[in-house]
């Protein structure tokens, strides 16, 4: 007979300002110095008013998040909410979504990433010097989240400062140089809200990749709705500020493809240096974050053998989810260097609208059931929140186009059939 031996657990080891950073670093990465100028291309001088429309619609998932997340200290995020409220097959296909929504922001931040630093550096442009940067700065983040959690969390800390300066910069030297003629000169013909809407999920979202690693956390029952509620705030607060000042002191901004950089070029010595050193700790930072994160729904689903069983080993020595880690980067890597930005951020937001339905579903569910585990976080009016958040994304999913149904359909598909062939494979090995 086979003698057990104990596996090594994960360290808790995040605290709960540590959490509240690793979700703003998970949310803030590459769109918040593009959003300014593709928000006015979209929807003009009303730009502002957008930001704050999409976040106080995302505040609603965010709420249901708060709560069901404070009924959980495990890692997982919305794949083990899903797990307790719908059973295993709905969990995986949201682990499924967000594994894919996850690896393409990732691909997607490291094209913006390699894009701002070789605006300095101009080799990095090159071809080869593209390939090269993108390996080498997913080596160094892999290293940093193999040696472990404890290290990765004071480096989410520093970047999540680092980038908050640059746009408290811009906003403290800018406020007082909004001008009312250079906001009508945002002004469009037709305003595509509901597009406009959508990049706004997509900037805006990332925190359900926050919560992943509350297994990791000290007290993520406590912590959770916390870090999600002050995290939220201050991102949208961010948001906005950054918006109203952009569009207030750059003329046309529409047109411009690097508008923070433009902006603190006009307001700042060496401004455009800044804006660029800004966007490349940022979008590094966010990456810094996906490496702590993500793989820890692959280790989460792999735990219960839904993927292979390699992928929940822990490092002995680091007692983090190494395996998941590496094979994590791979794959982003691998999309990063034959994608573009728009196509993998359409996507993630798609995603990401299923993810967040689930999960505001999965509140009124835990609600009804007695045996669930016990929330130490109730919004009030709860149901009502979970109904409006589902509406919310079902609405966006109604205005997307075939082709992108299509695609998300198709990623729906191929998780359900690998998860099939992985139930029928476990099934072989039991008889």
């Amino acid at each position: 007979m086979p003698i057990e031996v104990d596996r090594p657990a994960l360290t808790r080891a995040i605290g709960r300002w540590g959490y509240t950073a690793a979700i703003i670093n998970s949310v803030i990465g590459s769109s918040v110095f593009a959003m300014p100028a593709v928000l006015a291309r979209l929807v003009g001088e009303w730009s502002p008013i957008a930001v704050i429309l999409a976040g106080a619609a995302v505040a609603v998932v965010v709420l249901c998040f708060a709560e069901v997340g404070s009924r959980f200290d495990g890692t997982g995020g919305p794949y083990l909410y899903t797990r307790e409220a719908f059973g295993a097959g709905p969990a995986f296909l949201v682990g499924w979504l967000h594994i894919w929504s996850r690896l393409f922001s990732g691909a997607a931040v490291l094209n913006v990433f390699t894009s701002y630093l070789g605006q300095l550096v101009p080799w990095v442009s090159a071809p080869a010097g593209r390939g090269i940067t993108m390996t080498a700065a997913v080596a160094l983040v892999t290293a940093l989240n193999v040696r472990g959690v404890r290290q990765t969390s004071w480096a989410v800390n520093t970047f999540t400062v680092a980038k908050l300066l640059p746009l408290l910069v811009l906003v403290a030297a800018g406020a007082s140089g909004v001008s009312r003629a250079v906001f009508e000169s945002q002004a469009v013909a037709t305003p595509a809200w509901t597009d406009a809407i959508l990049l706004l999920v997509f900037a805006y979202g990332g925190f359900e990749s926050g919560v992943v690693a509350a297994g990791e956390v000290k007290d993520p029952r406590r912590d959770t709705a916390f870090a999600l509620v002050v995290g939220l705030a201050t991102i949208a607060g961010a948001y906005a500020l950054v918006q109203v000042v952009v569009c207030g002191t750059v003329p046309h901004v529409g047109t411009i493809d690097t508008p923070v950089a433009r902006a603190l070029e006009a307001l700042v010595p060496h401004g455009a240096v800044v804006g660029s050193v800004g966007a490349i700790l940022s979008t590094y930072g966010w990456l810094t974050g996906f490496a702590l994160m993500t793989p820890r729904v692959l280790f989460s689903m792999a735990e219960r053998r839904e993927l292979p069983g390699a992928l929940a080993h822990v490092h002995a020595r680091f007692r983090t989810p190494h395996v998941a880690i590496v094979v994590n980067s791979i794959v982003a890597l691998g999309f990063a260097l034959w994608s573009t930005f728009t196509d993998a951020a359409t996507l993630a937001a798609i995603a990401r609208l299923l993810i967040y339905a689930l999960t505001c579903a999965s509140l009124v569910v835990l609600r009804r059931r007695d045996a669930a585990p016990a929330a130490s976080f109730v919004v009030p009016g709860g149901p009502v929140l979970a109904l409006a958040g589902i509406l919310f994304c079902g609405w966006l999913l109604a205005t997307r186009t075939a082709s992108q149904l299509e695609l998300l359909g198709a990623i729906l598909v191929t998780g359900a059939a690998l998860r099939a062939v992985a139930r029928w494979s476990r099934r072989g090995e039991t008889a």
